[in-house]
């Protein structure tokens, strides 16, 4: 079961959280899955989603890639989420640390992954905290471009089905880090 931690609502009326838990049991329209380019699920929570959504998940993801090549920041891809809660998974190629130019990705990889949800016609998404695992993202700077993406996204957007935009963090130490920044915020 995840825990929220804590909600607010921004100046356009959506519910953003943060949450503490395991976004592959979230139920929410949409999860975000930390991507690489090439939708090659084999660790972290890319590994997990598939773990628990089924082959389904990479299968799609195959095809995607197939017909569209390589995933971008600014355009995620998506397939089902196979026997998850949700009933899709949004594909974020989130910044590997040390490639260059890395605030602009991981806010291209935000926004793009609320507009595929808007797309959709999701009410809810949740996402985890894009490239702070294995990609290096310090976690600090990620929370601080992660929560103004997300109030950019919804300033400059016309109005969306999007109304439920949740950060489900898996550990102690990224809670933490979350949660400072959001009091600072």
């Amino acid at each position: 079961m995840n825990t929220i931690l804590k909600e607010r609502i921004l100046p356009t009326g959506q519910s953003l959280q943060i949450a503490q838990g395991d976004i592959t049991t979230d139920e929410v329209n949409a999860i975000v899955n930390a991507a690489n380019e090439d939708l090659q699920h084999g660790g972290g929570v890319a590994w997990a989603i598939v773990r628990r959504g089924g082959d389904v998940i990479q299968k799609e993801s195959d095809q995607w890639i197939q017909q569209h090549g390589a995933v971008s920041h600014a355009n995620p891809a998506w397939t089902s989420g196979g026997s998850l809660p949700a009933k899709y998974v949004i594909h974020a190629v989130g910044p590997i640390w040390g490639d260059g130019d890395e605030d602009r990705k991981l806010a291209d990889a935000v926004a793009g992954s609320l507009r595929v949800a808007d797309e959709l016609k999701c009410e809810s998404i949740s996402m985890p905290a894009i490239s702070t695992g294995i990609f290096g993202f310090p976690k600090e700077r990620a929370a601080g471009i992660i929560f103004s993406s997300i109030g950019k996204y919804f300033a400059s957007t016309p109005p969306q089905t999007l109304k439920t935009v949740r950060i489900v963090l898996f550990d102690d130490p990224t809670v933490k880090v979350f949660l400072d920044k959001w009091n600072m915020g």
